[in-house]
């Protein structure tokens, strides 16, 4: 489908979600434009992980709407998938499958072209430092290892939109600075990244905007500059947290 070079690539408009009589997420607004990396924050429990597996099409959403690349996500979420690519927070992989077959197996699925795939494989695998093992069962993998092939095959499909929960937990510090770099590459070109994390620094450091949730609502949005002002992100981080429990909201 193809898209006005402004068109955002989120539009998340009202999003609620709700697990039986809790409200999980609550009138939830956000849009993420071609070129960002977009920071989503808040403790564990607060919203984060609902909002992502609504964005990429795992749950339902109980109110509101999202769109990818202008596409509605209830409305038609097979076409909403093929422009996004997700990782989740625990890389699960087929342990009967080696590397190859894994990233073999996504790339069909996306219709990636031969010879993409091979290059595509290729350059990723060896910028994670993954080439070696991509012949082996993925039951031989340690959790860092899965990470970056979940990320390489996330990226095979050079997807619009890149949503990632708690990219970098398990990575080590050349993997790490690699995924930046491959971060960076990604919002380079006119694609978005959608990232939750605990690691402040990383998303100060990283992001173009952030947005902050608490219980369920967004506290803070915008620009990583205009959210921390002349503060570090985690004295925001902190001090808003602690002024939404005050107020009870």
């Amino acid at each position: 489908m193809d898209m006005a070079p402004t068109s955002p690539i989120l539009e998340v408009s009202h999003y609620q979600k709700r697990y039986g009589d809790k409200v999980a997420v609550r009138d939830l607004s956000l849009t993420v434009e071609p070129g960002d990396i977009y920071g989503f924050i808040g403790h564990n429990g607060a919203g984060k992980t609902t909002l992502i597996r609504s964005v990429v099409g795992a749950q339902d959403i109980d109110g509101g709407q999202i769109k990818v690349c202008g596409i509605d996500v209830a409305r038609d979420p097979v076409a909403a998938k093929r422009q996004l690519a997700y990782v989740p927070d625990n890389p699960d992989v087929y342990a009967f499958m080696t590397g190859l077959q894994y990233l073999a197996y996504l790339a069909d699925i996306f219709r990636v072209p031969a010879d993409v795939r091979r290059q595509r494989t290729g350059e990723l695998s060896e910028r994670l430092q993954l080439s070696d093992a991509l012949a082996n069962p993925v039951a031989t993998y340690s959790h860092g290892m899965r990470q970056k092939l979940v990320l390489i095959g996330a990226l095979l499909h050079d997807p619009r939109l890149l949503v990632l929960d708690e990219p970098f937990v398990g990575l080590d510090p050349v993997a790490s600075h690699e995924l930046k770099e491959i971060l960076h590459e990604t919002a380079a070109r006119g694609a978005a990244v959608f990232f939750s994390s605990h690691v402040l620094e990383v998303v100060e450091k990283l992001c173009s905007k952030v947005a902050i949730i608490r219980a369920g609502e967004l506290i803070a949005a915008g620009t990583t500059d205009e959210v921390r002002g002349d503060d570090s992100l985690e004295d925001i981080f902190l001090e808003l947290v602690e002024t939404t429990d005050e107020t009870g909201r």
